[in-house]
């Protein structure tokens, strides 16, 4: 298919570029990457327009646009991409960019066959990456059962550890691409991938199991944290039991 550069607002694209992301149904991904934006919004993952999220349904990919006020987006604002190429489908026009994030989410879904992918800057995850090495680790905490093996498996269970590999940061978002699959790579059963100083990347078999996720993570990186200051480790030995004292 050939590529389309603008939506029917923005200098005359052609009408089916413009139905991608046109619908009541409100949860056409053009409709819930928006208010699943705003919520972050409200969380404090997504201020001074930084992350993202992106849903893939079929061979199509909704994207949010770079550099906006995440609390703001609306359907016409979402760019859409084939998955097999990144050909543009549909882009808004009206000066809008594509997301940098774009092939760091690629890599949720060529290498886990996610359905979302969302990055978020929450200060929890920044703070595990200041405190922790190349790898955040978790056990023994109820919150874990939110979190799928790969991102897209069975649910781990309260026995589990949960391990999430540890990237640095790079000056430019694309230029983690490649750090993010090697990460990716060496630890299959992640469901997400931490950046140093800067976010997390967390996918799901569907949005809203990605949702789930990386909201379990993050409830999991400020905890996490906590016990740390406190002291606390945050892994249990095989077999130990704790017992705080009084």
């Amino acid at each position: 298919m050939c590529p389309i550069s603008n939506d029917s607002n923005g200098n005359g694209a052609s009408a089916a570029a413009h139905e991608l992301v046109r619908s009541s149904d409100p949860v056409h991904p053009a409709n819930l990457i928006g208010e699943i934006c705003r919520g972050m919004y409200n969380l404090g993952w997504v201020t001074g327009t930084g992350g993202g999220i992106s849903i893939r349904q079929g061979d199509q990919v909704w994207i949010a646009p770079s550099g906006v006020q995440k609390e703001r987006i609306k359907p016409e604002d979402i760019f859409v991409l084939t998955l097999k190429d990144r050909t543009l489908l549909r882009q808004p026009g009206r000066g809008l960019k594509e997301s940098a994030c774009t092939p760091l989410f690629y890599n949720a879904y060529t290498l886990r066959n996610a359905g979302s992918c969302i990055h978020s800057h929450s200060q929890n995850v920044v703070m595990v990456s200041m405190l922790w090495g190349k790898e955040f680790s978790i056990s023994h905490q109820e919150m874990i059962k939110g979190v799928r093996i790969g991102g897209v498996g069975k649910a781990l269970s309260y026995l589990d550890t949960l391990r999430v590999p540890i990237i640095e940061n790079t000056p430019d978002e694309e230029d983690l691409t490649d750090g993010m699959a090697e990460a990716m790579s060496k630890y299959p059963d992640a469901p997400a991938v931490i950046v140093r100083r800067h976010g997390i990347y967390v996918w799901g078999e569907t949005w809203e199991k990605a949702k789930t996720q990386i909201e379990c993570l993050d409830y999991l990186c400020e905890l996490a944290v906590k016990m740390r200051l406190a002291g606390l480790r945050t892994v249990m030995d095989e077999g130990e039991v704790i017992v705080p004292g009084y």
